[in-house]
């Protein structure tokens, strides 16, 4: 007689503390709602919703169509305070110096727009900075008062040694003297905790506290972290501003995203976006300092709050399972052990092999000659026969001279799920030697 409930039972979070939750593995796939032939090491890139959540979103979908001007009026924001307090507490910050917004890129995109920049400014990224990050640096780089863009050269495998020593260097090189430094520019570094491709852990801390050093702002992308990150303390780590989604690894619904901002610099975020209608402009007749941070992302606009809301039945979800240190300790160990086990079977290595700069992702060289280079073409191909062929998918992409796969480790994973992945890859990576070929 087996203790786990069966899929009929498992509806609200209310229900889940009188059941005892599936061991971690294949057995977690009923609490998901998976196509059943479908081997899922991409958690990564969009996140899965659980049932259980998903239950409880529906709720709250239903109690707001019930009544649409009591709910956002008046229900909603006691949900959103409970959301932002319990994120707050998850990423050791004060609930004041959090609020909810789509996902990190609309974050990331709200700090740096709200920035002034100057002529002489300097934002710098790094040559593993997400794709659509860059591509928004590069967006304030083409128009007035045009802010140079500075790059910083991350090539993997490396170490984290390696990285703070070279980080270090490049701050030094880019940073003018002290006294030029705070009369005429500023520096903004836009920092990964954890790089999405490849999917590596930076040491991000140090590279915050250099920056700090330098008299740099920070901006850490944390898209990855919140889920997947454990004891994470922003009050004591100190970065100038933070990101995290929190429909990937905390399994909020698709999608949500955590601001973090301290208080010593929200007066630099004059505006969410869309600006919202309780903005305080210093040329309104009765203006009298401007509108508090909290209270400027309250309301941005009629959007569906259920994910923001959804944070809350995640968290009850994730503290139902274990906890945070009991589900990565899970999926960091499947990811190490997958990791080896896949370059075993296609006859490559890891990228990463002391596992130091793993977490629940882990990056594992493809089959396919060096000299292949990245191409829309190439990569539909891995695409489709993964996708399509196969019906499983782990993240690959071209990085440091060579073809690599990034797979997402989760709960529902088992070491036999790398087994289909390799066989989905080796049929790939020859069609793709094949077509290049022609």
């Amino acid at each position: 007689m087996t203790s786990e409930p069966s899929p009929s039972t498992l509806t609200s979070n209310a229900e889940l503390d009188k059941q005892v939750p599936p061991l971690f593995g294949h057995a977690m796939h009923k609490l998901f709602e998976f196509d059943p032939s479908y081997v899922n090491l991409n958690h990564g890139s969009y996140g899965s919703l659980p049932k259980p959540v998903r239950v409880v979103c529906d709720e709250l979908s239903t109690r707001i169509e019930a009544n649409p001007d009591k709910f956002l009026r008046i229900g909603y924001i006691h949900h959103w305070i409970e959301a932002r307090s319990r994120l707050a507490k998850l990423i050791g910050a004060d609930t004041d110096e959090c609020v909810l917004v789509n996902n990190t890129l609309h974050g990331i995109n709200t700090i740096l727009r709200n920035f002034e920049w100057h002529e002489g400014d300097i934002i710098i990224e790094t040559t593993t900075t997400y794709n659509a990050v860059s591509r928004a640096i590069k967006y304030l780089e083409d128009i007035p008062p045009y802010p140079q863009v500075s790059t910083f050269n991350l090539q993997f495998p490396t170490t984290h040694t390696d990285i703070l020593e070279n980080w270090r260097e490049h701050l030094r090189r880019v940073t003018p003297k002290k006294s030029e430094f705070q009369q005429t520019r500023k520096i903004v570094a836009v920092v990964d905790a954890i790089a999405a491709n490849p999917g590596v852990r930076l040491p991000w801390k140090e590279m915050v506290a250099i920056c700090r050093d330098a008299g740099v702002w920070s901006v850490v992308d944390a898209a990855h972290s919140i889920g997947q990150e454990v004891d994470i303390n922003l009050s004591k780590m100190k970065p100038d501003f933070w990101v995290s989604t929190c429909h990937k690894w905390l399994f909020a619904k698709r999608s949500c995203a955590v601001l973090y901002v301290p208080k010593r610099y929200q007066h630099v975020i004059k505006s969410p976006m869309p600006t919202p209608r309780n903005y305080y402009s210093p040329r309104d007749e009765d203006y009298n300092g401007p509108q508090s941070f909290v209270n400027l992302f309250e309301r941005t606009g009629t959007i569906d709050y259920v994910p923001f809301l959804s944070v809350n039945a995640a968290l009850d979800f994730r503290q139902w399972l274990g906890g945070e240190h009991k589900i990565n300790e899970y999926t960091h160990n499947l990811a190490i052990e997958g990791g080896k086990h896949l370059a075993s079977l296609l006859g490559t290595s890891v990228m990463d092999p002391d596992g130091d700069l793993t977490l629940n992702m882990v990056n594992v060289e493809l089959p396919i000659p060096g000299d292949i280079k990245f191409s829309v073409e190439v990569n539909n191909l891995l695409r489709d026969t993964l996708l399509v062929d196969w019906n499983v998918y782990a993240v690959h992409y071209y990085h440091n001279g060579r073809w690599w796969t990034r797979c997402s480790v989760q709960i529902w994973n088992e070491i036999s799920d790398f087994e289909v992945l390799a066989n989905a890859f080796k049929d790939a990576c020859q069609k793709v030697v094949k077509f290049v070929k022609q």
